[in-house]
């Protein structure tokens, strides 16, 4: 399968809760993130962050469902 370059955009809504979790996830499909930008805004509780990815679609499937498993995040990710 051909490897895409996209971004995938989170929003971490309960940073306490699920910030830990959302960084395991990351690290563990780290080969194919190559940059991360994120912005904890402490006073709405809340992460932004923004994740460069090379990856065909079965791994950019993998690692959005498995932070959309979780409560409070929101995750998309775009492709071409």
């Amino acid at each position: 399968m051909d490897k895409r370059m996209g971004v995938v955009s989170i929003i971490v809504g309960n940073r306490e809760k699920d910030a830990g979790t959302v960084n395991d996830i990351l690290s563990r499909h780290g080969e194919i993130i190559l940059a991360r930008m994120g912005l904890p805004c402490r006073e709405r509780g809340l992460s932004v962050i923004a994740v460069i990815i090379e990856a065909t679609t079965d791994q950019v499937g993998a690692l959005t469902g498995q932070l959309g498993r979780l409560a409070s995040v929101k995750v998309k990710a775009s492709v071409v």
